[in-house]
């Protein structure tokens, strides 16, 4: 199957038919059994949101749209092998930063590039001046792709460190270290621009 040639559609759940995770729970149970239509609902859910976290990581378009490709099409091989010891999107966004590292490291980059769509992205998501956004892209620019994404996980996407600890494969101390850092060195690089 060509992921890339499939074209979103509305899916076709129910808006009573439970929570988020829940509808995502059954529209996984429907893939594994290579349902093609709860595939197409997954993947309009998904495409946006995994191609705003990728973003983050990386503004080339052709490497953004290679991880959401494999990214879904790992998610059609192995939804069966979901055993629910996650929220489904916990579980995606996870096959995504996996799949995302494995093409930065092929691609041989791992810094993000000024991208007029990021910005726009992040405009969205951060109500605040285009001074500080701008200050604010730079100082992330010089953390670590470990700590950078740590912060982007929680502060962009709302996810909690066990969730962020899934998503990395790694202990949730070493996302509360991460996090710790990133912090840190974000303060030391903002506070002469802020004045604070």
């Amino acid at each position: 199957m060509t992921i890339s040639v499939l074209r979103p559609k509305d899916p076709q759940i129910p808006s009573d038919a439970g929570t988020s995770n829940e509808r995502e729970l059954r529209l996984l149970a429907r893939v594994a059994r290579q349902d093609r239509d709860a595939f197409h609902d997954l993947y309009y859910i998904y495409h946006r949101r995994l191609s705003r976290f990728i973003s983050r990581l990386t503004s080339r378009h052709d490497l953004i749209e290679e991880v959401i490709n494999d990214t879904l099409w790992t998610v059609w091989k192995k939804a069966g092998e979901f055993r629910a010891a996650s929220q489904v999107s916990t579980w995606i966004l996870g096959i995504a930063y996996r799949q995302a590292l494995t093409s930065l490291r092929r691609a041989n980059t791992h810094s993000l590039v000024d991208d007029p769509a990021r910005d726009q992205l992040m405009a969205e998501d951060v109500q605040a001046t285009n001074e500080l956004r701008e200050w604010l892209d730079e100082a992330l620019d010089q953390l670590p792709l470990e700590q950078r994404t740590v912060i982007e996980l929680t502060y962009y996407l709302g996810h909690s460190c066990e969730e962020i600890a899934t998503i990395m494969g790694c202990p949730v101390n070493t996302v509360k270290t991460r996090m710790f850092y990133a912090r840190r060195k974000l303060k030391s690089t903002l506070a002469p621009q802020t004045g604070e």
